[in-house]
């Protein structure tokens, strides 16, 4: 099971990044916060000091059709917020 999906690249995750010294990923919906912490610091050999996660559900979307009415949904996900030790960065877009 691959716990770290991806980085999350936009203007606010790389403001926090910037600022606070916190970074955003895209992780398994099945991880939890010590697996998170240890699949980071063994990625990119840094100290993560706090983690936050969070879970957004999944959009459910209708559209019309000449078959009648169609209805889907997207995959939830789970983001996580890692507080690393001062002094120390995690290079997001070289790991791309």
């Amino acid at each position: 099971m691959s716990i770290l999906i991806r980085p999350v690249i936009s203007e606010k995750a790389n403001s926090l990044s910037e600022t606070k010294n916190r970074y955003t990923f895209l992780v398994n919906t099945k991880a939890n916060k010590s697996e998170i912490k240890h699949a980071i610091e063994q990625t990119y050999g840094v100290k993560v000091v706090k983690v936050n996660t969070l879970i957004s559900a999944p959009e459910v979307k209708t559209k019309f059709t000449k078959s009648g009415l169609q209805v889907g949904k997207s995959n939830k996900l789970k983001k996580a917020m890692v507080d690393i030790k001062e002094g120390q960065t995690i290079d997001v877009f070289g790991t791309i």
